[in-house]
């Protein structure tokens, strides 16, 4: 009795290629299903598309055309070409507020994700790390308004910080508020405000790490810092990317802290704390001068032509093979 089992048509192709036959061809309802999933494809993208377009493309494009004017808004433009980069360029003020900018960028992202690995490896060993979580995240909450009124009661001349530091025997403390400590209040502030936020979200990605890697590891002999080291860093290094893309993209945006941190009874903060976005406020809108507009939005192309290029450049230096779990 014959015990020969019957003959499919995977067994088929794949027999063909066994022996050397051209590749099979793919099942007749694949392209079907191919051509459907095609024109779901854009049915769903063409919206976003359109809308990226006009909220953003636009936009940009506008503003490149409007860098090459002289304009205050309101009267006729005046063609300058390319002169209105070339006074960013030459102009110190300018030049010094993207010393500032990239000061906030590279310094207090240093900073800020020094400290979020930090309390990352505290919080990975302690108890009750919700709650401090929590508290950690809690200053991403409040308004940069607040931390300006309550630095100028803190930190003013004859404020509770000096009154304290008087009583410990300090016979001359430090003026905050004044201009040569702004931008150290203001990145102090920053990495404060920032830490906590991205604390939160490495932890939520450190959260998602099985638990038997870290046991294993322990029984490897491995500190605390080697395992995060062998451990918690290759496994988070997807979220740490995104974080450094965040950060880049927000930093170049400080806006609210140097203008409350800098800015009294409606005068503009000194120029010594200014950064590029600050710098553009000031021209598009200033107290006793005319608006230009054409300058502002040159300084704003900079700084997307900025963020752009670091973006870029993060995304290819920490780009690494996903790790499967």
């Amino acid at each position: 009795m014959s015990t020969a089992t019957p003959v499919t048509l995977q067994d088929s192709s794949r027999t063909r290629r066994v022996r050397g036959g051209s590749a099979s061809r793919p099942p007749v309802g694949a392209a079907p299903l191919e051509r459907s999933r095609r024109r779901m494809f854009w049915a769903f993208t063409t919206p976003a598309v359109l809308i990226y377009v006009v909220l953003f493309l636009v936009p940009v494009g506008y503003a490149a055309w409007t860098s090459l004017y002289k304009w205050d808004g309101i009267g006729p433009k005046k063609w300058r070409g390319l002169k209105n980069y070339q006074t960013l360029w030459q102009d110190p003020i300018f030049r010094h507020s993207l010393t500032n900018t990239l000061k906030i960028l590279f310094v207090g992202g240093i900073l800020t994700f020094a400290f979020a690995f930090a309390l990352m490896l505290i919080l990975r060993e302690m108890n009750r790390k919700l709650f401090a979580r929590s508290v950690l995240f809690f200053p991403c909450l409040v308004n940069a308004m607040v931390f300006g009124i309550a630095a100028g009661v803190l930190f003013s001349p004859t404020g509770p910080v000096n009154k304290t530091l008087e009583a410990l025997g300090w016979s001359h403390p430090p003026q905050w508020l004044a201009t040569e400590h702004l931008q150290t209040m203001i990145l102090g502030t920053l990495v404060w405000t920032a830490t906590g936020y991205y604390t939160a979200i490495l932890m939520a990605a450190v959260d998602q790490i099985p638990e038997y890697l870290y046991e294993a590891a322990e029984l490897d002999g491995a500190n605390a810092f080697q395992r995060f080291r062998h451990v918690t860093l290759p496994m988070c290094w997807d979220v740490i990317s995104v974080c450094a893309v965040l950060w880049t993209v927000s930093s170049v945006k400080i806006f609210e802290l140097i203008l409350m941190y800098g800015g009294s009874s409606g005068s503009q903060p000194p120029s010594d704390s200014w950064n590029t976005a600050m710098y553009v406020y000031i021209e598009a809108f200033p107290t006793a001068s005319t608006p230009q507009l054409g300058l502002a939005t040159a300084a704003a192309l900079v700084s997307l032509f900025l963020v752009v290029v670091f973006t870029v450049v993060l995304r290819r230096l920490l780009r690494r093979d996903p790790i499967e779990y």
